[in-house]
C-alpha cells in the first residue's frame, strides 16, 4: 500500500488537512480488534504512520491503544460500548467519570476528535434503543464539564437497516416505529452540536442478497451503465452513493436536510463462504481501491454534490475471533504479520485500476474463489509455533507426512513454513470450521495459495 494521506473532513469543527483540493473527501480506517494475534498496539501505530493513516476510529477506548497512539499525529475517534448505554443514560456521575477516565486522562497528547455512542444500536439484540439519544446527551455534558465540547464531536453509527425503504434513493425512508422515539431527537441533538450522523453503508451485503438485479461493477466502482433515480431522475454510478443519498432522503423526510453525512464503516470482504457471493480478494481491492479513487478524486455524491464523500475504511485487520459467516473474519486490509492482504492504491494520484498481475497483488483465480487456507504467523514466538506444530501433527491429528525429511514438502526446511503446513491440514480436516485456524494466536486465516517453495497445501480432506 503506498503512502498517502488517510485524512477525514469528520465533523464541521474539525481541522482539515486537503489531500487534493477542497472538494475531496477524506479517508480513515476502522482499528477493530476481535482477535488474539494482532500485533501490539505500538506496532500497530508505525504501521499507520508507514502507511500514512491518519485518522483512525476504535470500538473501545483500550489504554494500551490510546497511549500507543500518543503524539502520533493520528486523529483519534473513540466508541462507548452498547452495553455501557444504559449506565449512561441512568447517570451523568456515569458518564462524567466515563470521560474523565477514559478522554480527559490521554488528551491532548492523544488526538480525540469525536465519541461513537453505541454502535448500530437499533439492531442490537439487548434492545439499548431507549438509551441512545439520553446516554448521547449525558457524554455531552459531561464534555462540557470538562471543556471538551468544543473539540469533541458526539454520534452514534447508523446500520441501513434502520431504514424502512432505500430503492430508489429519493424514496430513502427510516422505519416508522424508530422516527419519534429516536431518529428525530437524535437528528435535533446532532444539529445543535453541529455533529455528522454517522452511518455504516455496506454494497457487499445488497449485492451478496440481490446478486441477480444488482451488477457486480455497479457494487465495485467500475465502469457501468449506472442507475437512474425514477423519482428525481439522478444518475446513480456506484451502489455506495446510493445508499448514502438513501439516507440522506430519510432525514430530508423528517425534516433533517441539514445534517451530514460522514460513512463510519465500509468495506468488503477477501474471503467468504460459498454461498457468500461476491466475498475474494480482487473484489475487495477493486471495490476499496475504486471507492478511495471516488472519495479523493471526486464531488459529493448525486443529491448532495457540494458535500465531500468522508470514509472509515472497515478494517485495518483481519480478525479471528469474530463469529459469524467466513467474511466476517476478512474485511482487513492487513494480516495479522502486517502483509497486506492485497494492494490498493491509497493516492489520489493513483487513479489507475488495481494492476491484479502485479506480484504484491494476491488475486484469486476462478479456482480459489471460495477456498481459504490457514498458515503460521511468522512473527508468533517459535515457541509458540513448535507448541502448535506439536499439537497439529499429535493430538490434533493433521497429516504431517509431507513435511518429513525426503518429503515433498519438507523443503524449504523452517518452522514457519512447517507449522503452516501443519496448520492447514488441522484447519482443513476441520471443515475449515471456526476456530481451527488459531493455534493460540500463532495462526491466521488467508484467501490465497501459501507459497512455501513448490510445496501445495491442501484445501479439503
Amino acid at each position: 500500500m503506498v503512502l498517502f494521506v488517510l485524512s477525514l473532513l469528520m465533523l464541521s469543527s474539525f481541522s482539515v488537512i486537503p489531500f487534493t483540493n477542497a472538494d475531496s473527501g477524506m479517508i480513515g480506517v476502522n482499528y477493530g480488534r476481535i482477535a488474539n494475534n494482532l500485533p501490539a498496539p505500538e506496532k500497530v501505530v508505525e504501521l499507520l504512520k508507514s502507511q500514512g493513516i491518519n485518522r483512525v476510529k476504535l470500538y473501545d477506548t483500550d489504554e494500551s491503544v490510546l497511549t500507543a497512539l500518543a503524539n502520533s499525529g493520528i486523529k483519534v475517534v473513540v466508541s462507548l460500548p452498547n452495553e455501557n448505554l444504559s449506565a449512561a443514560a441512568a447517570d451523568q456521575s456515569y458518564t462524567d467519570t466515563w470521560v474523565r477516565d477514559n478522554i480527559k486522562k490521554y488528551m491532548p497528547a492523544t488526538d480525540i476528535e469525536a465519541i461513537a455512542v453505541g454502535n448500530e444500536v437499533f439492531v442490537d439484540p439487548r434492545n439499548t434503543t431507549a438509551y441512545l439519544v439520553p446516554a448521547m446527551k449525558n457524554v455531552q455534558s459531561s464534555l462540557a464539564k470538562f471543556n471538551l465540547d468544543g473539540s469533541i464531536k458526539i454520534s452514534s453509527p447508523l446500520a441501513l437497516s434502520a431504514l424502512a425503504n432505500s430503492y430508489p434513493p429519493s424514496a430513502g425512508s427510516f422505519k416508522s416505529d424508530l422516527i419519534e422515539p429516536v431518529i428525530k431527537p437524535m437528528l435535533d441533538f446532532l444539529r445543535k452540536t453541529s455533529s455528522h450522523l454517522m452511518v455504516n453503508a455496506y454494497p457487499f451485503f445488497a449485492y451478496k442478497d440481490n446478486a441477480d438485479k444488482i451488477s457486480l461493477e455497479y457494487a465495485l466502482f467500475k465502469e457501468n451503465a449506472g442507475n437512474v433515480d425514477s423519482g428525481n431522475g439522478l444518475k446513480y454510478e456506484n451502489l455506495l452513493e446510493a445508499q448514502v443519498d438513501a439516507v440522506f432522503a430519510a432525514m430530508s423526510a423528517v425534516g433533517f436536510n441539514d445534517v451530514k453525512v460522514v460513512v463510519t464503516e465500509t468495506g468488503w470482504p477477501s474471503a467468504g463462504d460459498e454461498n457468500e457471493i461476491g466475498a475474494g480478494s480482487a473484489n475487495a481491492a477493486a471495490y476499496n481501491g475504486g471507492l478511495v479513487k471516488r472519495v479523493l478524486t471526486g464531488n459529493g455524491t448525486p443529491l448532495k454534490p457540494k458535500e465531500p464523500l468522508n470514509v472509515y475504511l472497515f478494517a485495518l485487520f483481519n480478525e479471528n475471533q469474530k463469529t459469524g459467516p467466513t467474511s466476517e473474519r476478512n474485511y482487513g486490509l492487513f494480516y495479522p504479520n502486517e502483509n497486506k492482504v492485497y494492494d490498493v492504491p491509497f493516492s489520489a494520484k493513483s487513479t489507475t485500476p488495481v494492476d491484479d498481475s502485479k506480484e504484491n497483488v494476491p488475486v484469486k483465480s476462478p479456482s480459489h474463489v471460495g477456498q481459504t487456507w490457514c498458515v503460521a504467523n511468522g512473527k508468533t514466538s517459535k515457541e509458540k509455533l513448535q507448541e502448535g506444530l506439536d499439537y497439529a501433527c499429535g493430538e490434533g491429528g493433521a497429516d504431517c507426512r509431507p513435511i518429513q525429511k525426503g518429503a515433498t514438502c519438507y523443503d524449504p526446511e523452517s518452522l514457519e513454513a512447517h507449522a503452516s503446513y501443519a496448520f492447514n491440514s488441522y484447519y482443513q480436516k476441520n471443515a475449515r470450521g471456526v476456530g481451527t485456524c488459531d493455534f493460540g494466536g500463532a495462526a491466521y486465516v488467508v484467501s490465497q495459495p501459501p507459497k512455501y517453495g513448490k510445496c501445495e497445501f491442501p484445501t479439503g480432506h
